[in-house]
């Protein structure tokens, strides 16, 4: 059973550190600036990809450390997202950060996670984020391009109407919600 409970965080407000300059650094990195380009980063790892200094010279936000990860980085964070492909260190940082209370993700070993990055379909504000539980990111990422295949791209243009029908409504919260309900049931 899948107990994971989804969220969807404003990680613009947190600062977060990956630690790993590697291709899975890489990877986490650009997810998350793809959502959130302006998001406070650091990354620190004692070798880091090339593509990883291209993404800092388009994103002030992000700095890179190019040092051994050391428990001090984690000071003022808020969420921990490790790609290394050393599993001493891996645990390491798990470690470290259960003692400070913070949410880790370590790449490809789920009994050290606190979360899960999700598959993400992408199609103007609409967010559909797809979680196996951590059994299979591939099948994730292979029912996300279903998804953006089948989805239309002027789901943008339904939003934007809903918004509006929505601040024209009135009533209360209930009423609101009945009329909206009404006009979305075409979904279905």
């Amino acid at each position: 059973m899948n107990t994971l409970f989804p969220i969807f965080v404003k990680i613009e407000n947190l600062n977060t550190l990956v630690v790993g300059g590697g291709y899975v650094g890489l990877e986490k990195l650009t997810a998350l600036l793809s959502n959130a380009p302006d998001a406070p980063v650091t990354l620190v790892a004692p070798e880091i990809r090339d593509e990883i200094r291209e993404l800092a010279q388009q994103h002030p936000n992000l700095t890179l450390i190019q040092e051994r990860y050391q428990a001090e980085y984690l000071q003022g964070r808020d969420l921990v997202i490790v790609g290394t492909n050393d599993k001493a260190v891996n645990r390491q940082v798990q470690q470290d950060c259960k003692a400070r209370q913070l949410l880790v993700n370590v790449a490809d070993t789920p009994d050290l996670c606190d979360f899960y990055l999700s598959s993400v379909v992408k199609k103007g504000d609409l967010k559909v984020a797809i979680s196996t539980n951590g059994k299979s990111p591939t099948f994730a990422k292979r029912f996300r391009e279903v998804l953006e295949e089948i989805l239309p791209d002027s789901l943008q243009e339904t939003l934007d109407n809903l918004t509006a029908i929505r601040n024209q409504l009135k009533g209360d919260f209930v009423q609101k919600m009945e009329k909206l309900n009404e006009i979305t049931k075409v979904l279905r």
